[in-house]
């Protein structure tokens, strides 16, 4: 986990070939201070991130970012306003390198669309 206690899974499925995760985002979590005090926005980065640690648990190994070849932010997660998102994920693998295609969820709507790539790395 790329930010200690940053969020905690809340559930895990598969459905019609999609693994649905549900996450809630530790409101709390010190880099709410610098980003932004008093208007808490989750920085994209961290957002593309959660899609990285999510197909690590799917595949059960470490993964580096190769390649975004499609990344879109809908809107801001604000965790005062809604702390739990749901990634619909779909992962495929094919020589060493792990296809993503997600979706960032909250009550609210679409945060975050994405395709990825990344290459599996010896830890």
């Amino acid at each position: 986990m790329l930010l200690k206690n940053f969020y905690s899974v809340l559930n895990s499925s598969e459905e019609n070939g999609k693994q649905i995760t549900q996450i809630k985002i530790n409101k709390d979590h010190e880099i709410y201070e610098g980003h932004f005090p008093g208007r808490p926005v989750t920085p994209g980065v961290i957002l593309m991130n959660l899609f990285k640690e999510e197909a690590e648990r799917r595949c059960g190994c470490k993964l580096q970012f190769k390649k975004g070849n499609n990344v879109k932010f809908m809107a801001v997660v604000d965790p005062n306003t809604d702390a739990v998102l749901n990634l619909e994920t779909e992962i495929t693998e094919e020589n060493q390198e792990i296809k993503l295609k997600g979706i960032a969820k909250n009550s609210e709507g679409i945060s975050l669309k994405i395709n990825s790539l990344y290459k599996k790395v010896e830890s």
